[in-house]
């Protein structure tokens, strides 16, 4: 099993920056893709970008794209989420999920493991 612990959540005003960490630990000596997903109040839970174990690959939802960065350090068995330009409509709790597959993956039936979730929120 993998455990998942999120942090660098907070507040931040509209156009301002954060950067989100996911530091696995557990059995991190096999190899797994890792996505960041988020939830606002009243919505369902939704994809907003993943990567490969390599870290050669990346994919990103229409909503963020050009805005966040999704990278790994698997040194460190550390992910991040480089969020720039923040907009209201941002404000979630942020979740990171892991999954046993070199490849990455977009859906949320995919993943095996999550860690518990960081509050971000963007003021206008």
């Amino acid at each position: 099993q993998v455990q998942l612990v999120e942090s660098g959540g907070g507040l931040v005003q509209a156009g301002g920056s954060l950067r989100l960490s996911c530091a696995a630990s557990g059995r991190t000596s096999r190899r797994y893709a890792m996505g960041w997903f988020r939830q606002a109040p009243g919505k369902e839970r939704e994809f907003v970008a993943a990567i490969s174990w390599s870290g050669g690959e990346a994919y990103y939802a229409a909503s963020v794209s050009g805005r966040f960065t999704i990278s790994r350090d698997n040194a460190k068995n550390t992910v991040y989420l480089q969020m720039n330009s923040l907009k209201p409509e941002d404000t979630a709790v942020f979740y990171c999920a892991a999954t046993y597959t070199i490849q990455m993956r977009t859906t949320a039936h995919e993943y095996d493991y999550w860690g518990q979730g960081t509050q971000v929120t963007v003021s206008s």
